[in-house]
């Protein structure tokens, strides 16, 4: 282990001390509340959130990309989903680091708010993409992806996702103790080279590595979000569920809504609810999707948890 490698995990670990580890999520009564709420807000992460791992053949030998591509939405995600939106008072939100152009593709024909690239871009239903996050510093990405292809070539089935303002490499697929040693070989190489004195910032996920531009969070941009979606429908929610399979750094989402956010927050995030929406919202509820620590007061085990929770908003 290197000192740099050890200090970013002593920094890790002290961030999941301030977590804990969420109750079980209560679908009966959230569906109970969602029904007897006049009107509803649902923001949503998507992957892991509301996509499914489509099962591989056995005895089949499936090409590296193919395996790449398992992982999808369902169309019985994109039934519910529609159904949920058509519904009076009724808004969804997904939130995703993906590029617009894949989730416009994704939810054809469904009329949920898109926020691509953690928040950059909105795309409200049936418009064009506007921008949400203005002077993005994207100097750094050259050299970033230069770096990204580099370990991609020394590590067998990793793959680089470049995108309008962030890049992902991605292990997930190669030999997990083979992956996880050049990860850090990368990130020791990324904390300490040239490009750490850059606009830019460094995630690491449980099997991948994010670049994006400094300050940018989902938590961050949703603020603006949730005021861009009031000026359009004059929203007023008197229940919102936030649910998503997201990075620690983007856990700041579920603090922006929590009503009961960490101390010294709650004031803070109340007033910016009640700033936006006229009106205090009576019921907030976050849950975290697949993590065990987590900011958000309740948890999913799975996105198949998800699609029962959808299920009961029907």
């Amino acid at each position: 282990e290197t000192f740099i490698s050890e200090l970013h995990d002593t920094h890790v670990e002290a961030a999941l001390r301030t977590m804990h580890i969420p109750p079980k999520l209560d679908i009966k009564a959230v569906g109970d509340a969602y029904r007897s709420s006049k009107s509803r807000l649902i923001v949503m992460g998507y992957n892991a959130t509301l996509t499914t791992t489509a099962p591989a053949q056995p005895n089949q030998h499936r090409q590296f990309d193919q395996i790449r591509t398992l992982t999808q939405i369902s169309p019985e995600v994109k039934s519910l989903l529609s159904s949920i939106v058509a519904q009076p008072e009724t808004e969804v939100l997904v939130v995703s680091g993906s590029e617009r152009h894949k989730l416009e593709r994704l939810f054809e024909g469904v009329d949920v708010w898109l926020a691509a690239e953690n928040g950059i871009f909105l795309k409200p239903p049936l418009k064009e993409w506007e921008l949400v996050v203005e002077n993005v510093n994207l100097e750094w990405m050259e050299s970033v992806q230069l770096v990204f292809d580099y370990f991609c070539e020394r590590t067998p089935r990793s793959y680089v996702d470049t995108r309008e303002t962030s890049l992902v490499w991605n292990c997930k697929y190669a030999d997990i103790d083979f992956g996880r040693n050049q990860m850090r070989d990368m990130l020791q190489h990324l904390w300490t080279g040239s490009i750490s004195n850059a606009q830019v910032e460094i995630l690491r996920g449980g099997r991948s590595v994010e670049a994006r531009p400094l300050g940018v969070t989902k938590g961050g941009a949703v603020r603006r979000i949730m005021e861009k979606m009031h000026e359009a429908t004059k929203m007023k929610p008197e229940m919102i569920l936030v649910a998503g399979h997201f990075m620690h750094r983007d856990e700041d989402i579920f603090s922006f809504f929590d009503e009961t956010g960490k101390q010294g927050t709650e004031e803070k995030e109340e007033v910016a609810l009640v700033d936006i929406f006229g009106q205090t919202t009576k019921t907030i509820i976050t849950c975290t999707v697949g993590r065990k620590h987590s900011t958000a007061r309740a948890h999913l085990k799975s996105s198949s948890e998800v699609m029962e929770l959808l299920h009961t908003f029907k």
